[in-house]
């Protein structure tokens, strides 16, 4: 009847020794294969005229012990008649594995991701780690609605922001097979139905409140870190930017006489060009950064770019409880309530989008000569 029992399926679990899945013999040609993120999935390896072919035959628990071994039953009695299964490695010429398509997807969106985007590696790493273990060798064709839950519900509730990651690229994969003709749906299409219901909070980056920023800059400035790093942390908070936009920061995009640092669309979120006002702070920082004598604006201690960690870590080390991007939202709130600068003025300081298509048809200015009084201002309050 086969080596495994339900009792052993439910209990299976991978060993964590490696980083590649794992598989439990049923004692033929069916496997029980093990994820290292905990997914279980059903696989089968049959030899048809010479060739090897590798069939998935649903995740577990969707798909039981003995529908697998009905399902693997029939593909063995197909290929003593020479015929290939439908899934996996007998796909036809032309017609891509799940994995496949996913490394052309990444490819092809590569191309559109800013300069210095951590996104295809998270990508690549994201499938690699809880889709390819389960539906990698599958043809995109035969991925059904049931392996994408095998795929999710281990994390569903345990990592609700990657399980919602995963299922957006997986999506996205899904939906460039059906344009290419390999599939007529996307089976992404209404899982959540087949899973565990997660209520889902907000989450905001962690923020000081707007009267203890001027504080945490004087304790970033008496501390002994490398002075590019200092540097960077002031200019960030002064220019309300994020911080990739400042750590890659060249001495082209500055004019300092003008008092006006331009940040170019492709480092920007929102794909547009950015003005950004120089209060005499920020151009203060500007002259100390002078110094360092590099390309870059904010050079690491090597003259290299500083990694998107390093604020961060000086943050932490400094006892400051926000991350960089949260400065921004002291920013934000302070004009809100310690100012008369209009609502429009501030989140285009922000480099902030219209979300009302109507306004946006209107809003063609950027604010600019309400900005240089604004951030102004905001340097004032900061450094007094």
């Amino acid at each position: 009847m086969g080596n495994l029992t339900v009792a052993k399926v439910r209990n299976a679990k991978h060993s964590g020794r490696t980083r590649f899945h794992e598989r439990i013999s049923d004692g033929g040609t069916l496997f029980l294969q093990l994820a290292p993120t905990g997914a279980k999935c059903w696989v089968q390896v049959v030899q048809v005229r010479g060739r090897r072919h590798t069939v998935g035959l649903g995740g577990y628990p969707l798909t039981s012990l003995q529908e697998a071994r009905e399902a693997a039953f029939e593909i063995r009695k197909a290929a003593r008649r020479g015929i290939p299964p439908k899934k996996g490695g007998g796909r036809k010429p032309g017609q891509p594995t799940f994995e496949e398509a996913a490394a052309e997807v990444v490819g092809v969106q590569a191309k559109t991701w800013k300069v210095g985007s951590k996104s295809e590696a998270q990508w690549r790493s994201s499938l690699a780690a809880y889709a390819h273990p389960i539906i990698g060798h599958m043809r995109v064709a035969d991925v059904t609605s049931a392996d994408v839950v095998a795929v999710l519900r281990p994390i569903w509730v345990t990592k609700r922001e990657t399980a919602r990651r995963v299922k957006h690229r997986i999506g996205k994969v899904m939906d460039w097979a059906v344009v290419h003709g390999h599939r007529p749906d996307n089976p992404c299409q209404g899982v959540e139905a087949a899973l565990p219901r997660v209520g889902t909070a907000p989450r905001h980056h962690r923020a000081l409140p707007y009267a203890d920023v001027p504080a945490a800059i004087a304790v970033v400035r008496a501390s002994a870190a490398w002075a590019g790093t200092k540097l960077a942390f002031q200019f960030m908070v002064l220019t309300a930017a994020r911080s990739g936009e400042v750590r890659l920061a060249t001495w082209d995009e500055v004019d300092m006489d003008a008092g006006v640092w331009t940040v170019p669309a492709a480092r920007m979120k929102m794909g547009r060009e950015h003005r950004v006002p120089l209060s005499g702070g920020a151009l203060d920082v500007l002259a100390a950064a002078r110094e360092l004598g590099t390309d870059w604006v904010f050079p690491s201690a090597r003259g290299k770019v500083i990694s998107d960690a390093t604020v961060g870590k000086l943050l932490r080390q400094h006892g400051i409880d926000a991350v960089p991007h949260g400065f921004r939202s002291s920013f934000r709130d302070w004009g809100a309530e310690r100012t008369d600068f209009p609502s429009e003025a501030l989140e285009a300081a922000l480099a902030h989008s219209v979300r009302n298509a109507v306004e946006a048809a209107y809003a063609r200015t950027d604010h600019f000569e309400r900005r240089r009084a604004l951030m102004d201002a905001w340097a004032e309050y900061v450094t007094a």
